[in-house]
This record gives structure tokens, C-alpha cells and sequence, in this order.
């Protein structure tokens, strides 16, 4: 029987170790847990510019492949900026909207994109993007933060965007926070203890807590820091407080809720996701400012975290050079685009090529200010 695509408006038509076992990782972003919360707690939204549109392949009534993706009606939440081509179509009189993304929402995190256990399936799966695509009118495709090892089930049609974020890695095996930091500089290292010292000799201490260890009031806080933090930059929150009560229920040891306290109140917090080897940081917020107070609840309190827990990695969102000199090293993430007018297609080829040999410059730039010490496994 020939493999046919069926595209989902919703992943509660799937069964959820169905499509887990589709990627075989524990990245919690792309379970089908983590994915099918968003839709059910009203994040996603088309009003807001996200319609599910999940494709699917199957055979015999059995799912071969999946990848999670949405009709898009503007580039909200996507961080792989596309707002220069927009306007080019705009001004070529043609429509750029709707489009078709393969991602997580408002998540800049790289992991599976092609769920799929052969190379034959994952090639057959953007064969049926490009398909759909096409057959749909939409202007194009677009896979975001999907993983290094996924390049070669992309054909040269599929144009490469790289971009650079900033991750901690403990490549060297280090026990705690103060190896880590004698892999450093003198100057970075004393640093980071002074950033240190300042919050804690201003009395503030952290709880870290998994999702069946938060209480309501710890959730409520939680996504009360992060509506701040999207209003004083004027942007509009997605994320529900019934979605982190959702995932805090659903997936617990997966989520991890930084909380400072200072004088018996709750002042800041940052938002995080984990697997077995990976910590995600990704929303932050606070009632007070002090004086390294973002850098040691985001960064800092994570890392111990890590080092506690033996995770290897910590990825504590887009963009920040601020977090170069604190151990987050350059480290390139991708994104492949399909285009269905040929003549935009040949343009955009050569811009993304440009593209991507000027990130690659900066990234090199960048690693001459590694905060390690030459010799050690992280400069």
C-alpha cells in the first residue's frame, strides 16, 4: 500500500507514545505532551497567527512519520526572522501569508523536527512539505531549530539559514560551580563571584523546583514574572497559566521553576524545561531590580542546577552576548527554507548563502572572547 500524507488541525487525534516514538528523544519540547498543551490551553490561536497543520505520513493505517507545523499569518514566536522577505513579496505585489512552519511555538530550541526513524522517511516527509505546499498556494515552508544531524535529509532546494545562541556545555566534566569556574580567566572568574556575592549579600535566596514540587501560588508566580516581563517590553504573553499548571501536571520532572526570595517575598523567577542531559531556560521576570539578580536566577542557578543533576548542557535561550562572559559559548543553530516562486527562491538563495558565511565569521569572532583559559576544553 503507498504511503499517503494526512495533515492534523490537532495532535489529540495521535496517540502520544505513537508520536514519541517517532523521534526517540527526551527533548520535552517536541513531545507530544509538551506540543498537544499548547493546543488544548489556548496558546495557540489564529487569531494570533498559529493554526496547527501537522503533517503526517501513513501506511495501512499504521503513522510512519510526523512533523509538528502550522499555518502561519505573520512570524510571531518563530525567532528565525523573515520580516525582509515579507516585505519584498509585499512590494512584488504578491502574498508572503499564509505560510507553512515546522517548530515549536515561541520555543528558539533545536531538536527533531522529521519524526521519523529512516533517512528514506524523513526525505519522503519534506517531499510532502514542498507537496502541500504547492497544492495549497502557500508562499513556502519553513523547518526551524531542527537538528544538525537532519541536514542531509534536506535537498539543495531547501535553502540554509544559521544563526548563533549561546549554550553551556560541560565538556570537561566538572564537579561544581567553582571547578567551572577555575576553568576560567582570573578576570571572568572573579567577575562572576562578584556578580554573586552582590545578590546574596543582599539577602536573597532561590528555591529550585520540578513541576510535583511547585505549589499553586509557585505557578502563579511563575507565569506572573513572565506576563511582566512580555508587557514592560510591549509584546504580547501566549503562554497560559493553565498551560504551566498543564505541563507542571503532565510532564513534572521536566519542568523546573527558579524562584528568588527576598525578606518573604517572591521577587524574581525563571522558567525551564529539562531532558536527561539538557537544561532549557526559557522565560524569566522580576519585581525587583538588583544588581545581578537576572544573571544568577537565569544563568547561574541553572548551571549549579546542571552540575547537580550531571546534565551536560544548558541552553538559556536566543541571542546575548552579555552571556559569553559568563560560560555560554557561540554555537550555531539552523533553519531550512523552501520557497515555491522560483524567482524569489534564486534570489533568497544567495542571500542566505551571504547569511550564513557572516554568521560564521561572527561566531569565530566571538570565540576569541571566550572567558576559558587557552587549554581548556571549553576555549
Amino acid at each position: 500500500m503507498a504511503i499517503s500524507a494526512r495533515l492534523l488541525s490537532s495532535l489529540d487525534s495521535i496517540d502520544p507514545s505513537t508520536w514519541d516514538a517517532l523521534h526517540g528523544s527526551d527533548n520535552p519540547l517536541i513531545s507530544h505532551a509538551f506540543l498537544s498543551a499548547l493546543e488544548r490551553t489556548g496558546c495557540l490561536r489564529p487569531d494570533w497567527g498559529w493554526q496547527p497543520h501537522h503533517l503526517t505520513l501513513w501506511e495501512d493505517g499504521e503513522l510512519l512519520a510526523a512533523a509538528p507545523m502550522y499555518l502561519k499569518s505573520n512570524s510571531h514566536g518563530e525567532f528565525v526572522f523573515d520580516h525582509a522577505w515579507a516585505h519584498a513579496y509585499e512590494q512584488h505585489g504578491l502574498e508572503y501569508f499564509p505560510k507553512w512552519l515546522c517548530a515549536v511555538p515561541y520555543s528558539p530550541v533545536t531538536g527533531p523536527r522529521l519524526l521519523a526513524p529512516t533517512p528514506e522517511l524523513r526525505h519522503e516527509l519534506t517531499r510532502a512539505m514542498a507537496q502541500v505546499c504547492e497544492l495549497q498556494g502557500l508562499s513556502s515552508v519553513h523547518v526551524n531549530f531542527h537538528e544538525h544531524a537532519e541536514d542531509a535529509d534536506f535537498g539543495p532546494e531547501w535553502m540554509l539559514r544559521e544563526d548563533i545562541q549561546y549554550h553551556w556545555a560541560n565538556e570537561a566534566g566538572w564537579c561544581d560551580f567553582d571547578d567551572f569556574l577555575g576553568a576560567m580567566d582570573h578576570k571572568h572568574r572573579k567577575n562572576i563571584r562578584q556578580e554573586r556575592r552582590r545578590v546574596f549579600d543582599a539577602g536573597v535566596t532561590f528555591r529550585q523546583l520540578h513541576g510535583d514540587e511547585a505549589s499553586e501560588a509557585d505557578i502563579e508566580a511563575i507565569h506572573g514574572f513572565y506576563l511582566q516581563t512580555f508587557a514592560e517590553y510591549g509584546n504580547s504573553p501566549a503562554l497560559t497559566l493553565d498551560f504551566i499548571r498543564e505541563i507542571g501536571r503532565i510532564m513534572p520532572r521536566n519542568l523546573l521553576i527558579i524562584l528568588a526570595e527576598k525578606d518573604d517575598e517572591t521577587i524574581a523567577g525563571a522558567l525551564c524545561l529539562r531532558s536527561s542531559t539538557t537544561l532549557y531556560g526559557r522565560y524569566w521576570g522580576s519585581h525587583l531590580q538588583l544588581p545581578g539578580l537576572h544573571f544568577e536566577t537565569c544563568y547561574y542557578q541553572g548551571i549549579e542546577y546542571c552540575l547537580r543533576e550531571g546534565l551536560t548542557h544548558f541552553e538559556p535561550g536566543a541571542q546575548g552576548e552579555h552571556k559569553l562572559a559568563r560560560g555560554f559559548l557561540p554555537t550555531p543553530v539552523r533553519s531550512r527554507h523552501w520557497v515555491a516562486n522560483a524567482r524569489f527562491r534564486h534570489a533568497l538563495d544567495a542571500w542566505c548563502t551571504d547569511e550564513v558565511a557572516s554568521v560564521r565569521r561572527y561566531a569565530r569572532q566571538a570565540m576569541l572572547h571566550s572567558p576559558f583559559k587557552a587549554g581548556t576544553a571549553e576555549a
